[in-house]
């Protein structure tokens, strides 16, 4: 159903064995790393709600974004100990994949933090970096206020620090917590940071984007976002990228504004267009060595959360 709150009883572990034998063109991984990301709960419904997401089947292995080490090749461009990614990587701790399929990784690139490749230097960095080039006009010079919701998430984290970077002259995030805010402002370079389980955050808003908002990077949607519309400046924009609070409700995407908020939306003629990472491949290769040279130079901080 579209409609719920996932729990650990829609999945099972299972133990099973893989082909002892690599085919032509095939490698053996061992997996050194999985993403797990908000866009996944659309791929738990049998209508994902997107053209570019096909849904997880019933007992099949699930997948998404993964790292590995390569353990056997037959495939002429990957040799034993590359390190790989997919953006399809089955959640197996060893797995026979198509060579084609596999990235291979340059771990200098990551000052060898292989991780990074599935966040900051990855699909994650890359949503961030080009929401912000390619939805937010943020422009050097300009006195742009942007805020981030979401913000101490993996990329509103990476989005607050590269408007900053691309010349934002103050960048506020909201969060769910006083230690996110307060990473959010002594490691990652915020302004402020609000956080939106204390306090009424329009509020918080007026007393910390005084000149209002031109760039809003929209992780959350819902009643926080509806408070950052209110206070947008007139032709501002907004980048939407996700809408967390709605992924377990049965909404469209991107979910329709209140009747008020849209009234404010048009009359300040305020963009709101869907943003989508994968329109924009085109830019991928220079875009990851850009954030890549941010990491090396210590611009961008990354913060990962692991499980093991």
């Amino acid at each position: 159903g579209k409609n719920g709150v996932p729990v650990a009883e829609n999945f099972r572990l299972e133990q099973s064995t893989i082909a002892d034998t690599v085919q032509a063109g095939q490698v053996r991984v061992k997996t050194l790393y999985l993403s797990v990301d908000p866009y996944m709960r659309c791929r738990m419904n049998e209508d994902t709600g997107s053209d570019y997401l096909q849904p997880w089947q019933l007992s099949e292995v699930a997948d998404g974004g993964g790292i590995g080490v390569v353990e056997e090749s037959k495939h002429q461009n990957l040799a034993k100990g590359d390190f790989v990614a997919s953006f399809t990587w089955p959640w197996q701790t060893a797995a026979i994949l198509d060579g084609d399929s596999l990235q291979k990784l340059v771990p200098q690139l990551v000052n060898g933090h292989l991780s990074y490749f599935l966040g900051a230097a990855g699909i994650t960095g890359l949503t961030a970096l080009l929401g912000i080039r390619e939805k937010g006009h943020v422009a050097t010079g300009a006195n742009q206020t942007m805020v981030v919701s979401g913000a101490a998430g993996a990329c509103g984290s990476l989005a607050g620090q590269i408007g900053r970077l691309e010349g934002c002259s103050r960048v506020v995030g909201i969060a769910g917590t006083d230690e996110k805010c307060s990473i959010l402002v002594q490691e990652m370079g915020f302004d402020a940071a609000i956080n939106y389980k204390k306090g009424d955050v329009a509020k918080q808003l007026r007393e910390l984007c005084p000149g209002g908002v031109d760039v809003y990077f929209d992780n959350v949607g819902g009643d926080i976002s509806d408070a950052v519309i209110s206070q947008m400046n007139q032709n501002s924009h907004i980048i939407l990228c996700g809408q967390i609070s709605q992924y377990n409700k049965d909404v469209p995407y991107p979910p329709p504004l209140p009747a008020d908020i849209e009234k404010i939306q048009k009359e300040r003629n305020i963009t709101r267009e869907r943003f989508l990472v994968l329109n924009y491949m085109d830019k991928q290769e220079a875009s990851v060595l850009q954030l890549c040279q941010w990491i090396q130079e210590g611009k961008l901080k990354v913060r990962t959360s692991r499980f093991n």
